[in-house]
Protein backbone atom coordinates (compact mmCIF):
# COMPACT_ATOMS: atom_id res chain seq x y z
CA UNK A 1 0.00 0.00 0.00
CA UNK A 2 1.23 3.48 -0.89
CA UNK A 3 0.13 6.86 0.38
CA UNK A 4 1.40 10.43 0.38
CA UNK A 5 2.18 12.46 3.47
CA UNK A 6 3.10 16.08 4.15
CA UNK A 7 4.80 17.69 7.14
CA UNK A 8 4.40 21.39 7.89
CA UNK A 9 7.19 23.65 9.12
CA UNK A 10 4.71 25.88 10.92
CA UNK A 11 5.85 29.48 11.34
CA UNK A 12 4.93 30.92 14.70
CA UNK A 13 4.20 34.66 14.86
CA UNK A 14 2.17 36.75 17.28
CA UNK A 15 -1.52 37.03 16.38
CA UNK A 16 -4.54 38.91 17.68
CA UNK A 17 -7.46 36.53 17.09
CA UNK A 18 -8.31 32.84 16.75
CA UNK A 19 -9.42 33.60 13.19
CA UNK A 20 -5.83 34.49 12.26
CA UNK A 21 -4.70 31.12 13.57
CA UNK A 22 -7.46 29.38 11.60
CA UNK A 23 -6.47 31.21 8.39
CA UNK A 24 -2.85 30.10 8.74
CA UNK A 25 -3.76 26.47 9.45
CA UNK A 26 -6.21 26.44 6.53
CA UNK A 27 -3.53 27.79 4.20
CA UNK A 28 -1.22 24.86 4.98
CA UNK A 29 -4.00 22.30 4.58
CA UNK A 30 -5.04 23.75 1.23
CA UNK A 31 -1.42 23.80 0.09
CA UNK A 32 -0.95 20.15 1.06
CA UNK A 33 -4.25 19.22 -0.62
CA UNK A 34 -2.91 20.61 -3.89
CA UNK A 35 -0.22 17.92 -3.73
CA UNK A 36 -2.74 15.12 -3.25
CA UNK A 37 -1.65 14.09 0.23
CA UNK A 38 -3.43 11.62 2.50
CA UNK A 39 -1.81 12.71 5.80
CA UNK A 40 -0.70 16.12 7.09
CA UNK A 41 1.49 16.53 10.17
CA UNK A 42 1.65 19.79 12.15
CA UNK A 43 4.24 20.38 14.92
CA UNK A 44 4.14 20.18 18.68
CA UNK A 45 2.92 23.22 20.65
CA UNK A 46 1.68 24.96 17.50
CA UNK A 47 -1.36 26.25 19.43
CA UNK A 48 0.84 28.21 21.85
CA UNK A 49 0.43 30.82 19.11
CA UNK A 50 -3.02 31.41 20.60
CA UNK A 51 -1.41 32.55 23.86
CA UNK A 52 -0.03 35.56 21.98
CA UNK A 53 -3.59 36.87 21.52
CA UNK A 54 -3.11 38.15 25.05
CA UNK A 55 -5.35 39.55 27.73
CA UNK A 56 -6.14 42.86 26.04
CA UNK A 57 -3.39 44.62 28.00
CA UNK A 58 -0.48 43.39 25.86
CA UNK A 59 0.31 40.45 28.15
CA UNK A 60 0.34 36.91 26.74
CA UNK A 61 -2.14 34.41 28.09
CA UNK A 62 -0.74 31.87 30.59
CA UNK A 63 -0.55 28.20 29.68
CA UNK A 64 -3.57 27.52 31.93
CA UNK A 65 -5.72 29.48 29.47
CA UNK A 66 -4.74 27.47 26.41
CA UNK A 67 -7.37 24.75 27.06
CA UNK A 68 -10.01 27.51 26.66
CA UNK A 69 -9.43 27.17 22.90
CA UNK A 70 -9.91 23.40 22.78
CA UNK A 71 -13.39 23.34 21.29
CA UNK A 72 -12.48 25.85 18.58
CA UNK A 73 -9.26 23.90 17.86
CA UNK A 74 -11.14 20.61 17.54
CA UNK A 75 -13.82 22.11 15.32
CA UNK A 76 -11.27 23.75 13.02
CA UNK A 77 -9.21 20.63 12.40
CA UNK A 78 -12.21 18.30 12.27
CA UNK A 79 -13.85 20.44 9.60
CA UNK A 80 -10.66 20.67 7.53
CA UNK A 81 -10.10 16.90 7.68
CA UNK A 82 -13.66 16.31 6.51
CA UNK A 83 -13.63 19.02 3.82
CA UNK A 84 -10.36 17.89 2.25
CA UNK A 85 -10.79 14.15 2.95
CA UNK A 86 -7.40 13.93 4.63
CA UNK A 87 -5.97 12.66 7.91
CA UNK A 88 -4.51 15.52 9.95
CA UNK A 89 -2.22 15.19 12.93
CA UNK A 90 -3.00 18.58 14.41
CA UNK A 91 0.34 18.99 16.10
CA UNK A 92 -0.23 19.06 19.84
CA UNK A 93 -2.59 21.15 21.91
CA UNK A 94 -2.55 21.59 25.67
CA UNK A 95 -5.77 20.23 27.13
CA UNK A 96 -7.19 20.02 30.63
CA UNK A 97 -8.02 16.40 31.36
CA UNK A 98 -11.02 15.22 33.36
CA UNK A 99 -8.78 15.08 36.42
CA UNK A 100 -7.92 18.77 36.01
CA UNK A 101 -4.34 18.10 34.89
CA UNK A 102 -2.75 19.79 31.88
CA UNK A 103 -1.56 17.37 29.21
CA UNK A 104 0.29 17.83 25.94
CA UNK A 105 -1.99 15.99 23.53
CA UNK A 106 -1.47 14.98 19.91
CA UNK A 107 -4.73 14.71 17.96
CA UNK A 108 -5.45 12.61 14.87
CA UNK A 109 -8.39 13.95 12.87
CA UNK A 110 -9.96 11.42 10.51
CA UNK A 111 -11.79 12.35 7.29
CA UNK A 112 -15.00 10.88 8.74
CA UNK A 113 -14.93 13.20 11.76
CA UNK A 114 -13.41 10.77 14.27
CA UNK A 115 -10.73 12.15 16.59
CA UNK A 116 -8.01 10.09 18.30
CA UNK A 117 -5.78 11.44 21.07
CA UNK A 118 -2.34 10.47 22.33
CA UNK A 119 -0.93 12.24 25.39
CA UNK A 120 2.80 12.88 25.43
CA UNK A 121 4.38 10.19 27.60
CA UNK A 122 7.74 11.76 28.45
CA UNK A 123 7.80 15.40 29.51
CA UNK A 124 10.83 17.68 29.42
CA UNK A 125 11.88 19.47 32.62
CA UNK A 126 10.52 22.80 31.35
CA UNK A 127 7.10 21.28 30.63
CA UNK A 128 6.92 20.07 34.23
CA UNK A 129 8.66 22.90 36.07
CA UNK A 130 7.41 25.89 34.07
CA UNK A 131 4.04 24.70 32.78
CA UNK A 132 3.03 22.14 35.45
CA UNK A 133 2.07 19.54 32.87
CA UNK A 134 1.36 15.87 33.53
CA UNK A 135 2.50 12.91 31.39
CA UNK A 136 0.30 10.45 29.55
CA UNK A 137 0.08 6.91 30.87
CA UNK A 138 -0.67 4.76 27.82
CA UNK A 139 0.56 4.35 24.27
CA UNK A 140 -1.88 3.58 21.48
CA UNK A 141 -1.74 2.83 17.78
CA UNK A 142 -4.51 4.05 15.53
CA UNK A 143 -6.24 2.39 12.60
CA UNK A 144 -6.54 4.35 9.37
CA UNK A 145 -7.46 3.46 5.80
CA UNK A 146 -3.72 3.23 5.16
CA UNK A 147 -2.74 1.01 8.06
CA UNK A 148 -1.75 1.56 11.67
CA UNK A 149 0.07 4.68 12.83
CA UNK A 150 1.32 6.04 16.12
CA UNK A 151 1.85 9.59 17.40
CA UNK A 152 4.90 10.07 19.62
CA UNK A 153 5.72 13.65 20.50
CA UNK A 154 9.23 15.12 20.45
CA UNK A 155 10.96 13.87 23.63
CA UNK A 156 9.05 10.55 23.32
CA UNK A 157 11.11 9.61 20.27
CA UNK A 158 14.28 9.71 22.40
CA UNK A 159 13.15 6.58 24.28
CA UNK A 160 13.70 3.41 22.18
CA UNK A 161 11.35 1.25 24.26
CA UNK A 162 8.21 3.25 23.50
CA UNK A 163 8.77 3.12 19.74
CA UNK A 164 9.39 -0.62 20.01
CA UNK A 165 6.02 -0.91 21.77
CA UNK A 166 4.29 1.03 18.98
CA UNK A 167 5.82 -1.21 16.34
CA UNK A 168 4.89 -4.34 18.32
CA UNK A 169 1.29 -3.11 18.26
CA UNK A 170 1.47 -2.90 14.47
CA UNK A 171 2.44 0.70 13.68
CA UNK A 172 4.28 1.11 10.38
CA UNK A 173 4.48 4.90 10.51
CA UNK A 174 5.37 7.03 13.53
CA UNK A 175 4.31 10.66 13.35
CA UNK A 176 6.52 12.80 15.58
CA UNK A 177 5.41 16.40 16.10
CA UNK A 178 8.21 18.35 17.72
CA UNK A 179 9.14 21.75 19.13
CA UNK A 180 12.77 22.61 19.85
CA UNK A 181 14.33 25.98 20.55
CA UNK A 182 17.94 25.40 19.51
CA UNK A 183 20.21 23.15 17.48
CA UNK A 184 20.99 20.86 20.38
CA UNK A 185 17.36 19.94 20.97
CA UNK A 186 16.62 19.72 17.26
CA UNK A 187 19.44 17.29 16.55
CA UNK A 188 18.60 15.14 19.58
CA UNK A 189 15.15 14.58 18.14
CA UNK A 190 16.30 14.26 14.54
CA UNK A 191 19.05 11.73 15.21
CA UNK A 192 16.70 9.67 17.37
CA UNK A 193 14.13 9.63 14.56
CA UNK A 194 16.73 8.03 12.28
CA UNK A 195 17.73 5.53 14.96
CA UNK A 196 14.12 4.49 15.61
CA UNK A 197 13.53 4.03 11.85
CA UNK A 198 16.54 1.70 11.61
CA UNK A 199 15.77 -0.24 14.81
CA UNK A 200 12.13 -0.90 14.00
CA UNK A 201 12.11 -0.70 10.18
CA UNK A 202 9.36 1.92 10.17
CA UNK A 203 8.82 5.32 8.58
CA UNK A 204 9.15 8.39 10.79
CA UNK A 205 7.43 11.63 9.81
CA UNK A 206 8.60 14.56 11.91
CA UNK A 207 8.36 18.33 11.93
CA UNK A 208 8.95 21.27 14.22
CA UNK A 209 7.94 24.85 14.82
CA UNK A 210 9.85 27.74 13.26
CA UNK A 211 9.57 31.47 13.83
CA UNK A 212 9.05 33.22 17.16
CA UNK A 213 6.35 34.20 19.65
CA UNK A 214 7.75 37.38 21.15
CA UNK A 215 5.12 37.61 23.86
CA UNK A 216 5.11 33.98 25.00
CA UNK A 217 7.59 32.59 27.51
CA UNK A 218 9.49 29.47 26.33
CA UNK A 219 8.37 30.07 22.72
CA UNK A 220 10.55 33.03 21.79
CA UNK A 221 13.02 30.84 19.88
CA UNK A 222 12.32 27.90 17.59
CA UNK A 223 14.66 25.77 15.49
CA UNK A 224 12.86 23.33 13.22
CA UNK A 225 12.89 21.24 10.09
CA UNK A 226 10.45 18.71 8.69
CA UNK A 227 11.70 15.35 7.47
CA UNK A 228 10.21 12.11 6.20
CA UNK A 229 12.57 9.32 7.19
CA UNK A 230 12.94 5.69 6.07
CA UNK A 231 15.09 2.76 7.22
CA UNK A 232 18.60 2.81 5.79
CA UNK A 233 18.40 0.02 3.24
CA UNK A 234 18.67 -0.43 -0.52
CA UNK A 235 15.02 0.32 -1.45
CA UNK A 236 15.34 3.74 0.19
CA UNK A 237 17.71 6.73 -0.20
CA UNK A 238 21.14 5.98 1.35
CA UNK A 239 20.75 8.62 4.08
CA UNK A 240 17.24 7.42 4.90
CA UNK A 241 15.72 10.79 3.98
CA UNK A 242 12.75 10.70 1.62
CA UNK A 243 12.22 14.44 1.93
CA UNK A 244 13.31 17.28 4.19
CA UNK A 245 12.71 21.00 4.43
CA UNK A 246 15.01 23.99 4.61
CA UNK A 247 15.84 24.63 8.25
CA UNK A 248 13.70 27.37 9.84
CA UNK A 249 11.78 28.21 6.65
CA UNK A 250 7.99 28.50 6.44
CA UNK A 251 7.15 25.52 4.20
CA UNK A 252 5.94 21.94 3.95
CA UNK A 253 7.56 18.78 2.65
CA UNK A 254 5.92 15.86 0.85
CA UNK A 255 6.83 12.23 0.16
CA UNK A 256 5.22 8.92 -0.76
CA UNK A 257 5.36 6.03 1.71
CA UNK A 258 5.28 2.46 0.43
CA UNK A 259 4.37 0.00 3.18
CA UNK A 260 5.23 -2.99 0.98
CA UNK A 261 8.87 -1.88 0.99
CA UNK A 262 8.89 -2.05 4.77
CA UNK A 263 7.67 -5.63 4.64
CA UNK A 264 10.34 -6.45 2.07
CA UNK A 265 13.23 -5.12 4.16
CA UNK A 266 11.86 -6.73 7.34
CA UNK A 267 11.85 -10.10 5.56
CA UNK A 268 15.00 -9.92 3.44
CA UNK A 269 16.75 -6.59 3.80
CA UNK A 270 20.48 -6.02 4.10
CA UNK A 271 19.76 -6.20 7.81
CA UNK A 272 16.57 -7.39 9.48
CA UNK A 273 16.62 -5.52 12.76
CA UNK A 274 12.99 -6.10 13.65
CA UNK A 275 13.17 -9.85 13.05
CA UNK A 276 16.58 -10.25 14.68
CA UNK A 277 15.86 -8.69 18.06
CA UNK A 278 17.08 -11.04 20.82
CA UNK A 279 14.00 -11.54 22.96
CA UNK A 280 15.81 -14.32 24.80
CA UNK A 281 18.15 -11.66 26.23
CA UNK A 282 15.84 -8.68 26.61
CA UNK A 283 12.05 -8.41 26.88
CA UNK A 284 9.69 -7.89 23.98
CA UNK A 285 6.29 -6.19 23.95
CA UNK A 286 3.29 -8.02 22.63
Amino acid sequence: MKFRTAAVQYKLADIGTFEQFAEQVTHYVRNAHEYGVHFILFPEFMTTQLMSIGDGQGVALPIERLPDFTEDYLQLFRSLAEEYAVYIIGGTHVIKDTDGKLRNAAHLFHPDGKIDVQHKIHLTPSEVECWSMSPGETIEVFDTAFGKIAMLTCYDIEFPEIVRMARAKGADVIFCPSCTDDRHGFYRVRYCCHARAVENQVYIVTTGTVGSLRKVDLMRANFGQAAIIAPNDIPFPPAGILSEGIINDDMLVVADLDLALLEDVRAKGSVTTWRDRRTDLYPDWK
